[in-house]
């Protein structure tokens, strides 16, 4: 109860996290940071209008809807948002993807009518565009109560699930969608804008398919703006250093537009589309049409994630170069509210625009109060120079979204860099940008989100096994194969996974221990086929390898034998000595036999293959006795694990049971705090396994198993047999246990491993 009282520091404080500007506006200089702020202010502002109206077009929506956009989210986010930067407003992306949904519900077709007296029809553009707002608004609402929702849960970790490739080559693909939507306007073209699965594709069909029907006066004014844009836009970054402010290139050229489409009467003379009436003063706020929710959830959710996304990464950066904290969550429901209040003044979706946001920070911004001057200059455009506008050719704006995608077209670039540095990202890259140019933005996203999630999936589920050895005069120890300076600690293995153990990889982590350890199995049947043989195919080849050299063959049921220590006789029968390991070769890789039991001898003669079978069979697991292997621990380092599930623990147990069968002692190293409570909720600990087999360090462990082997750090002086030479014809990988023999007849158990290796001669083996 004490927890849930409440205090006035308590309630300052969670007033003051809900309501930011209440922290900073008591503290706002006017002396430092008013001129600042009024001069960036009024930049950001001048830059808003082309690009309000510009980036109406692509949402399909009238251009004054583009300016009200402009202005009712920045006043929103002047009280709820951390960042001190970012300039909320109209974006490309987003409009594109409201551009998808008003297209989509709102088409053309559905408003036609019938012309007085004649078969004719016609588009009733007003009825259309009035339900494209609504469509628009609608899901703009919807959108931004998603965002403050998941901003009051604290899911503003949701942005880290789109990686850096991943958002740009959806932007670079939303980019493509963008030139496609107003390429019609540019060419003076009336086509249908398509929506859902490759309507991107049957877009461009059908304005190739119109291109004759080219529209000259209008493409001519789509030349000579895209020129004139690109050029000064050089030239600005060329001098932008010498200048306090940059030029405004955009609203230069739609005010130079506008007057000479009012002087030469561009729509009268040359039929040129204009923006047409704007009206002047502010729409009254209505509220939004629910029954349109069920429709557009999808599409809200989408812009939801992306428009946070996008504005979360520039909020970040900049304040990160400033040395100021953004809050995540906040920014959602920042973010949220600008949508959901904008939407009821017929607003569309908005988030930070990157280069609006580059000219705040560049010309002084300091605070939110930039922000707050940028929209007092659209709401004096919308109140008395509205009207202005509109004689202004639409073909001109077409123009500014054109150039202004230049950026992203840039980021193609990105796949010579991740072809450098990472093809897996280069993949993730490529699929949302084909996923998303095929799919639309909507399921793109989807598609792209899935695509990610499952790479990193595939890569933890097929991460990379090593045995680490020690660096001399360290306590730090590496993968020994990708490491030359390391040294293998006799009769140590320690084993290191570079990703978690899950259900997904832990059935593939007991193979690849097993697979790291130096041991293996052979098999009897067919050397004992081949050794009674008298004179022919390998027995050829085996008398020219001499008496106590045989051959050996492999077979899958790993069966465990002593090569024959007894010459064969002329009645060609032999001493064989062997032991079955099992048929399942997962029971028969634990290693050689220390010693032969009494009933564990048995004389093949010229008995048959069923015989022999049969003869094999008689010996279980139990009669095998102790397994010899070189190592006496296993180390487990599981200091990349951050999470064990039950059937990871499974997994441990069982490793820690089966090598504790033949004496070889596991121990566990690294582990954080909590995969240790989960191995104690999952019952992983007992009588058995005591939390003694645990260690903080790889080298505490190491320590601890040659003190107890009563032995000290190795100085890595081996010793070689020398004058061994086995011969080998296995044709599967497999496990092997080798018998070395030597002239003496003496026995020498080695355990290798290895892969397969066909009429080739083993290399001399080490002795530690």
């Amino acid at each position: 109860m004490r927890q849930m009282r409440c205090t006035v520091p308590r309630l300052k404080r969670s007033v003051v996290g809900c309501l930011p500007v209440l922290y900073w506006l008591p503290r706002y200089s006017i002396w430092d940071y008013g001129m600042p702020d009024l001069i960036s202010g009024i930049s950001v502002g001048i830059m808003h209008l082309p690009q309000g109206m510009a980036y109406a077009l692509l949402a399909s929506l009238p251009p004054v809807f583009g300016l009200y956009t402009s202005l009712y989210p920045a006043l929103v986010y002047f009280f709820f948002g951390t960042s001190r930067h970012i300039s909320i407003g109209t974006f490309a992306v987003l409009s594109i993807m409201v551009g998808s949904v008003t297209e989509r519900l709102a088409p053309d077709r559905n408003f036609l009518v019938m012309l007085n007296g004649t078969n004719l029809t016609e588009v009733n553009i007003t009825a259309r565009d009035s339900y494209r707002v609504q469509v628009a608004a609608a899901t703009t609402v919807l959108g931004g109560l998603i965002q403050v929702v998941l901003g009051l849960v604290k899911f503003g970790f949701v942005g880290t699930y789109l990686s850096e490739p991943l958002v740009r080559a959806y932007t670079t693909a939303a980019a493509a969608h963008a030139v496609v939507a107003v390429i019609a306007q540019l060419f003076g073209l009336s086509t249908t804008r398509f929506s859902g699965p490759l309507s991107l594709v049957y877009t461009l069909v059908e304005v190739c398919s119109k291109l004759p029907q080219t529209h000259l006066p209008t493409l001519a004014v789509s030349g000579v703006s895209m020129v004139f844009l690109i050029a000064a836009k050089e030239i600005n970054s060329a001098i932008s250093a010498r200048l306090p402010v940059p030029i405004p290139v955009e609203l230069i050229t739609i005010v130079a537009a506008t007057v000479i489409s009012s002087y030469t009467h561009l729509n009268g003379n040359y039929t040129i589309s204009v923006v047409g009436e704007i009206p002047s003063g502010l729409a009254a706020p209505r509220l939004p049409d629910a029954s349109l929710f069920k429709e557009v959830m999808g599409d809200a959710f989408a812009l939801a994630i992306v428009g946070y996304a996008i504005s979360i990464s520039l909020g970040k950066t900049f304040a990160l170069k400033h040395g100021y904290k953004v809050d995540s969550n906040q920014e959602l429901v920042a973010l949220g509210l600008s949508n959901a209040v904008g939407g009821f003044f017929q607003c569309y979706a908005v988030c930070s625009s990157m280069s609006r946001s580059l000219i705040q920070e560049s010309t002084g911004g300091k605070t939110q109060m930039a922000g707050m001057a940028s929209a007092v200059i659209v709401l004096v455009t919308v109140l008395k120079l509205g009207p202005l506008f509109q004689e202004l050719p639409k073909a001109v704006l077409a123009a500014i979204v054109f150039v202004n995608l230049k950026g992203m077209f840039k980021q193609y670039y990105d796949i010579i860099t991740l072809w450098r540095s990472s093809k897996v990202d280069l993949v993730v890259w490529l699929v949302t940008w084909v996923s998303t140019l095929l799919f639309n933005l909507d399921m793109g996203l989807g598609a792209s989100i899935t695509f990610a999630v499952l790479t990193v999936i595939f890569r933890t589920q097929l991460p990379k096994y090593s045995v680490l050895g020690h660096v001399p005069g360290t306590e730090l120890y590496l993968d020994m194969e990708t490491h030359r300076e390391v040294r293998e600690v006799p009769g140590i293995t320690i084993f290191h996974s570079s990703a978690t153990v899950y259900f997904a990889n832990a059935d593939l982590y007991l193979e690849a221990l097993k697979g790291k350890q130096k041991t293996g199995v052979f098999s009897v049947e067919e050397a004992a086929g081949q050794w009674k043989e008298p004179g022919g195919g390998d027995g050829d080849r085996e008398e020219s390898l001499g008496d106590d050299q045989r051959g050996w063959c492999g077979r899958e049921n790993g069966t465990v034998f002593v090569m024959p220590t007894t010459p064969r006789t002329p009645d060609d029968q032999c001493s064989w000595e062997y032991l079955k390991g099992s048929k399942d070769p997962d029971c028969a890789t634990l290693g050689a036999v220390s010693e032969l039991q009494d009933g564990d001898t048995t004389t093949l003669g010229s008995s048959s293959e069923d015989t022999l079978s049969r003869e094999l069979d008689k010996v279980s697991l139990g009669s095998l006795g102790k397994w010899t292997w070189d190592i006496h621990s296993i180390i487990l380092d599981l200091s990349t694990a951050n999470f064990i599930d039950t059937v990871a623990i499974k997994t441990m147990r069982n490793i820690f049971h089966d090598f504790g069968e033949i004496d070889v002692t596991v121990y566990m190293a690294g582990c954080q705090m909590s995969v240790v409570e989960q191995l104690e909720l999952g019952g992983f600990f007992s009588e058995s396994i005591t939390k003694g087999r645990l260690f903080a360090t790889v080298h505490d462990a190491v320590l601890h198993c040659l003190g107890h082997q009563g032995t000290s750090m190795p100085s890595y002086e081996y010793s070689l047999v020398r004058d061994v030479h086995v011969y080998s014809s296995i044709v599967d990988t497999i496990w092997k246990t080798v018998y070395c023999f030597e002239q003496m007849n003496h026995v020498c158990k080695y355990v290798i491993a290895g892969d397969a290796v066909q009429h080739q001669t083993l290399r001399t083996l080490t002795e530690v």
